[in-house]
């Protein structure tokens, strides 16, 4: 008996970079030119490997620590937002910054700000330890807590009769709506702003159309890429088999074994040059029909810091 091979690949749409993503990357690459290196990140601008390497080719310092960052020098701040205490310290050194701070956790901070200003106690839900979340902690620190899990939204203890909820951008649509039921129940006067994005809110329900027809799903994104692993997590409760993977290169050959359809996606943060060798491939293996499975269409564009320096072409013209 002929054993199934692959023959059809269906991409999802939206996948790969979002416009938060798009706005940090133009901001390194806009500093790189117009400037030179050496340029700092605090923190990876974005969750991904193979962007994080190439920059740091270029001449680009990521650090997790603001302290190391030599007085007056460059320094972005990452898509994923950071404390007022770093935005402080980055001050006192005299560094030169251009916040790259997504516009959407830029919102979420706001919002966080302003709840503990008008005397709320604030339920953060996101994963405690994740870059976005330590940013927007650090707007309210004593005001706020982190809820990472159903059970810590059961057994949270707040006697305030003001409680505020955010969220991390980037979570699962799913998961975070039984969070915040469960919210609801104990606090039922709480002000809840679900603050998921639409391209988290939009990959996911690609990923769960993509799970209706194909045989197994391949998610390209990195390991610290929030949404790329809630991805993964959603083709496989929707019913697929699925790997997350950086590349092309992680893939066992034995995933194709009696796999005709397959589904392809990405996160946020990955670029489209990752796809291309894993389709390629592919029609290599005999794929004859790629088609997409579409659930929105984004045109969002986020316009850059007003304070990028200009090109060092402009400056002779």
């Amino acid at each position: 008996m002929n054993k199934i091979k692959p023959h059809t690949l269906l991409l999802a749409e939206p996948r790969g970079f979002c416009a938060g993503v798009v706005r940090a990357i133009e901001v390194i690459n806009h500093l790189l030119e117009s400037e030179g290196p050496p340029i700092y990140s605090y923190h990876e601008i974005v969750h991904n490997k193979f962007i994080v390497e190439n920059f740091k080719k270029r001449g680009v310092i990521f650090t997790e620590n603001i302290i190391e960052v030599p007085k007056k020098s460059r320094i972005v701040f990452s898509a994923h937002g950071i404390s007022p205490l770093v935005m402080q310290e980055a001050k006192k050194r005299k560094l030169r910054i251009i916040d790259a701070t997504c516009p959407l956790v830029t919102k979420v901070h706001l919002e966080t700000k302003k709840a503990a200003r008008d005397g709320y106690d604030i339920l953060l839900v996101g994963h405690r330890g994740h870059d976005e979340v330590e940013g927007t902690l650090g707007e309210a620190p004593t005001k706020t807590t982190v809820i990472d899990s159903i059970d810590e939204a059961n057994n949270v203890s707040i006697n305030s009769e003001k409680v505020f909820v955010v969220t991390q951008t980037t979570l699962s649509v799913d998961d975070t709506h039984e969070i915040i039921d469960t919210i609801n129940q104990k606090f039922p006067n709480a002000e809840i702003r679900n603050d998921i994005c639409y391209a988290t809110t939009n990959r996911q329900a690609a990923v769960k159309e993509l799970a209706k027809k194909a045989d197994m799903i391949l998610v390209v994104g990195s390991p610290n890429s929030s949404n790329s692993v809630r991805l993964m997590e959603h083709a496989k409760s929707s019913g697929a088999v699925a790997y997350r993977i950086e590349g092309i290169e992680e893939i066992d050959e034995s995933w194709y074994q009696n796999v005709g359809v397959i589904g392809l996606t990405a996160g946020a943060s990955v670029p489209d040059e990752l796809l291309e060798p894993i389709i390629n491939d592919l029609m290599q293996r005999g794929v004859k029909t790629i088609d997409t499975i579409s659930v929105a269409q984004e045109t969002i564009e986020f316009k850059p810091p007003d304070n990028l320096p200009v090109p060092k072409r402009n400056l002779t013209q």
